[in-house]
């Protein structure tokens, strides 16, 4: 099985990359410098020629490019998931966001996704949207919770967490298995993959549960209410770990 995986030079797709190729999977990337995707004429030759069994699609990108994995993907009966984000919801109303509620995000980033699943679902509605909140791993760059952390404590000489906020978030390996099970065992439409969804912690313990667990004596946690928002993804239909089998809480 050869499964083409977007975005691998990113945060989460690497570990998504380790996951499938555990199971015995090849991994199939895309090089942009060599085939620019916003080329549509140029990206579907590439993927006649490439031919991927299944299609993870984690990279950044605009919903044309979406919509042409999405095609692709449909025109030869292949599994698909699309990660997109919790960022599809404003926190107003507030959550926790279940995958039917109407997506009311403000910011160009949220609207983007929301292009993108929208492209997905229209060119393959058997494909998987697979919303995921903010990633925790010990070492992955980019946008990684426990890194950012670890900015803020460099940059600010604390870490601002607030009581009245629970995120959406998970460990970046839990999320990468999710996601090759749904390409194994695919399930068509929204699925939320979050480990705080039924727990509910909020940001406030997390922050200290992360220090305790990975050792981050120096951060200096600095609680507060600054910022409200349950932005949990609820009522999504597939279950990972909850926070407390990896945090002290």
């Amino acid at each position: 099985m050869r499964v083409l995986i977007t975005g691998l030079n990113g945060t989460l797709a690497p570990r998504v990359a380790v996951a499938v190729r555990w199971r015995g999977a090849e991994v199939l990337g895309w090089d942009r410098r060599a085939v620019d995707p916003d080329d549509g004429v140029a990206a579907a030759h590439w993927l006649a020629t490439a031919r991927p069994d299944a299609i993870a699609h984690l990279a950044t990108g605009g919903a044309a490019w979406a919509g042409l994995l999405a095609r692709h993907a449909h025109a030869h009966g292949l599994p698909m998931v699309f990660t997109s984000t919790a960022m599809v919801f404003d926190r107003e109303p507030d959550g926790p966001h279940h995958a039917h509620h109407a997506r009311t995000a403000k910011d160009d980033y949220g609207r983007a996704k929301i292009a993108c699943e929208d492209a997905v679902l229209a060119a393959h509605p058997q494909a998987c949207i697979a919303r995921i909140g903010w990633q925790i791993d010990a070492t992955r760059p980019g946008n990684n919770m426990l890194l950012h952390l670890d900015q803020w404590q460099q940059r600010e000489g604390r870490v601002a967490a607030s009581r009245a906020w629970r995120p959406a978030c998970s460990f970046m390996d839990d999320t990468a298995a999710a996601l090759v099970d749904l390409l194994q065992r695919p399930r068509g439409g929204i699925v939320h993959l979050d480990s705080n969804a039924d727990e509910g912690h909020g940001f406030d313990r997390i922050v200290l549960a992360l220090k305790q667990a990975f050792g981050r004596r120096q951060w200096q946690v600095q609680l507060n209410e600054d910022y409200r928002h349950d932005q949990r993804l609820a009522g999504g239909g597939a279950r990972l770990a909850p926070l407390s089998a990896r945090l002290p809480f």
